[in-house]
């Protein structure tokens, strides 16, 4: 038997004699190339550099990160394309929590004890229908959005097992083309056909980005009533709930969801930011109370965890806390780019409770110079600290941070949230003179991209608009000429490994942000005939196949 033959995993277990066991076991079916980890830090090594066609992960993974909170980061940085298996172990006492990471895209999960045919079973069953959907990636990846719908077509006829799969995909290709009308009517034909509950979120979805946020409000909150271990329903009610200005109630239903899914650090941290914008700094100072501990053992910790602690941990009156989370965040993340704002930020906090003005405003002003740099500084982080210099007088510093955060809000809540610290100070000359700014300063960078381009200096034009996306990921003016400076520098200079995957990443950013936007099938020509023209195919691209 050696249906396994010619595949690669990564087994992530901490006893050798599990490893051994999982090793024969893969052995008798063929698959030899094997490596192996045995703990989350060290998973994560092998997982940067290359993939994987399986990894194998224990739940229970001794001191440190489990294996849901290990999936979670590999997720959320795009560590695991989805064509990468990934099963999860577990004993009978961890089963729940395993059911509850389905979440993260899990493909299986196996409970001990558990005999080689069923995990060979198993992962052939998972190799399959990667395998029936590998010619849609491999469209995808290349830009052609409009041929992969067709394929979905063609594949609904030759591989009918996998109908629903073809389906889903075709719908989500709709949207990524912003044809939103066409993905809500797919998603409508499979609900009525077969209930399913992710089809049921994915028209609700449409309805979201359509902004029929009431209408999808209605959906969603039918769904987590008739299935209530459907968590990422709750995430997206969540949303539809801030859109129509009721953070209460977003709160209390992100609370549900980390009832039933208590480790799932993204959706606490959002819990945390929806508590403290609804005016329950208690439940905030929980949920980042949790954060912190839950990704102490992560290797994407995030300075910005310490920083709303440090917040609420102030108004809590837990001022030893407060000096133990700035140490923790100096020492043991000092090599994070965004620490030397983070810490500033945290000082200045700190120094205002103790009435220090002069500490406050040296620390506040060392926040926003550090603010500069692009260090990808999230949105929440810019506005607390326009807060709080405002609160000390610095109106300059507050109206420059908050320019740079008008200029990453689209629209929509985000927008009005942004705005209204001005409104709330009375001081609507200064919101009127960001918005302004704002806008004159994402026109002149694009302006100055394009200039460098016209003058042939296209890794100049590069330079400049890749540094604009990172400090404005959420502006899609600054996405979409990005994606077109780097597309030029490929025609021009020569085909680029590293630029190649940026652009690939601006083409598909650009698309999410403003799924509508005209011109985006231009970036999917250009794109596509960068490839044509240097013969890349998408393994010299990769190394080997990787999912959507």
């Amino acid at each position: 038997m050696h249906v396994l033959s010619g595949l690669t995993a990564l087994i992530i277990e901490p006893h050798a004699g599990m490893r051994a066991s999982i090793h024969g076991m893969l052995s008798q079916g063929g698959l030899t190339k094997i490596e192996y980890a045995v703990s989350s830090g060290t998973a994560i090594r092998p997982l940067r550099h290359k993939t994987f066609d399986l990894v194998i992960c224990e739940y229970d993974l001794g001191e440190g990160q489990d294996g849901q909170q290990l999936l979670e980061d590999l997720r959320f940085n795009k560590l695991l394309p989805h064509s990468t298996i990934f099963i999860m172990v577990t004993a009978e006492r961890t089963r729940d929590k395993v059911v509850s990471a389905a979440e993260l895209a899990l493909n299986d999960y196996i409970l001990k004890p558990f005999t080689a045919d069923t995990l060979i079973d198993r992962i052939t069953r998972a190799i399959e229908r990667r395998n029936a959907l590998q010619m849609i990636r491999q469209l995808v990846d290349d830009g052609n959005l409009s041929g992969a719908i067709e394929a979905c077509s063609v594949g609904m006829e030759q591989a009918p097992r996998y109908a629903s799969d073809f389906m889903r995909l075709r719908a989500e290709l709709h949207m990524t083309l912003g044809e939103l009308a066409e993905a809500e009517t797919l998603y409508g034909e499979l609900y009525t056909r077969r209930a399913l509950a992710w089809a049921r979120l994915g028209q609700a979805i449409t309805l979201h980005q359509q902004g029929r946020f009431a209408e999808a409000e209605v959906m969603l909150q039918a769904l987590v009533e008739e299935k209530p271990q459907f968590l990422e329903a709750y995430d997206w009610l969540a949303k539809a709930q801030e859109e129509l200005e009721r953070v209460e109630q977003a709160q209390r239903t992100l609370e549900a969801a980390v009832a039933r899914s208590p480790h799932a650090v993204q959706r606490l941290r959002r819990l945390g930011r929806i508590a403290l914008e609804a005016g329950d700094v208690q439940a905030a100072h929980q949920a980042f109370q949790q954060v912190v501990n839950r990704a102490r053992f992560s290797e994407f910790r995030e300075p910005e965890d310490h920083v709303h602690l440090v917040e609420t941990a102030i108004v809590q009156g837990e001022i030893q806390l407060v000096n133990s989370v700035i140490r923790d965040l100096s020492k043991t993340l000092a090599h994070a780019a965004k620490t030397p704002v983070c810490r500033a930020l945290s000082m200045a906090m700190l120094h205002r409770h103790n009435g220090e003005e002069q500490e406050t405003v040296d620390a506040l002003q060392t926040a926003v110079v550090a603010s500069r740099e692009p260090i990808a500084l999230s949105i929440d982080a810019r506005v607390m600290l326009a807060k709080k210099c405002l609160q000390s007088g610095l109106e300059q510093g507050a109206v420059e941070v908050m320019t740079t955060v008008a200029g990453n809000t689209p629209g929509g809540a985000a927008t009005a949230r942004t705005m209204r610290l001005f409104h709330e100070a009375g001081r609507e000359d200064l919101a009127t003179r960001v918005a302004r700014d704002s806008k004159n300063h994402v026109s002149d960078l694009v302006s100055a991209g394009a200039e460098k381009a016209r003058l042939g200096d296209y890794r100049g034009a590069v330079d400049l608009m890749s540094e604009a996306a990172t400090r404005l990921p959420n502006n899609p003016q600054v996405v979409f000429n990005a994606a077109v400076a780097v597309l030029k520098c490929l025609d021009n200079i020569g085909w680029d490994d590293e630029l190649g995957n940026r652009a690939r990443d601006y083409v598909t950013s650009a698309r999410r942000l403003d799924p509508r936007n005209p011109r985006l099938s231009l970036l999917g020509s250009m794109y596509r005939e960068l490839l044509q023209k240097y013969a890349i195919s998408r393994s010299d691209r990769y190394g080997s196949p990787t999912g959507f």
